[in-house]
């Protein structure tokens, strides 16, 4: 998984060439298990679509394809949490706590929830983990679902818009695609920044 992680762009390409279009419905299962599973919150994001838009800036994938493709599996996903949330609640979470998920995820996302309301659910799309729980959090709050359903409709297309482009314009560039290794790390640790300041201030405050 690091070395998936690490080498996107060699992985993806790889993908592309054995698989042609069924690569979009691997890249469509990682966007929504990402973000529909709570099992599932170490899974790419934010690198994984700033590489496949540099990927298709070099021609090996279409980014008319990939951008409506992998807002559909994210507003999915979303949703699927949701309602894993509003109808198993808390006796799902408690059941798999300590095994695949904690509880400490659950109670940073919940505090974000309060500070934020309804656009957390657009604010969790550019934060790793958080954006796994925000819609599972949503269900098991009973936010209303025609509510929910505009945030993360609007955090979808921002999130795969932005990064997707970002990578199409951008990911091709000499200085970027000779460290684009260095910059997937610089991506990951950027997107844990604000819950690293979150992990400081909590710590400063005890």
């Amino acid at each position: 998984m690091i070395d998936f992680i690490l080498h996107l762009d060699t992985h993806l390409l790889a993908l592309a060439h054995d698989y042609g279009y069924w690569v979009y419905g691997i890249l469509f299962a990682i966007i929504f298990a990402e973000t529909g599973l709570v099992v599932a919150p170490f899974l790419p994001g934010d690198s994984l679509l700033f590489v496949a838009g540099a990927l298709c800036g070099l021609g090996a994938l279409q980014l008319e394809l990939l951008i409506p493709i992998l807002i559909v599996a994210a507003l999915a996903g979303d949703n699927t949490n949701y309602w894993i949330g509003r109808i198993l609640g808390l006796r799902l979470f408690d059941k798999f706590a300590g095994r695949f998920v904690k509880r400490e995820h659950l109670d940073k996302t919940r505090t974000f929830y309060a500070e934020h309301g309804g656009k957390t659910i657009i604010f969790a799309r550019f934060l790793p983990i958080v954006r796994t729980f925000a819609p599972f959090v949503a269900g098991i709050g009973l936010m209303r679902y025609t509510t929910f359903v505009m945030f993360s409709l609007v955090g979808s297309i921002a999130w795969i818009s932005s990064l997707s482009v970002a990578g199409y314009f951008f990911g091709n560039f000499p200085v970027v695609k000779n460290n684009l290794t260095l910059i997937i790390v610089a991506i990951i640790f950027i997107s844990f920044l604000p819950a690293l300041n979150e992990f400081i201030k909590h710590k400063r405050s005890r």
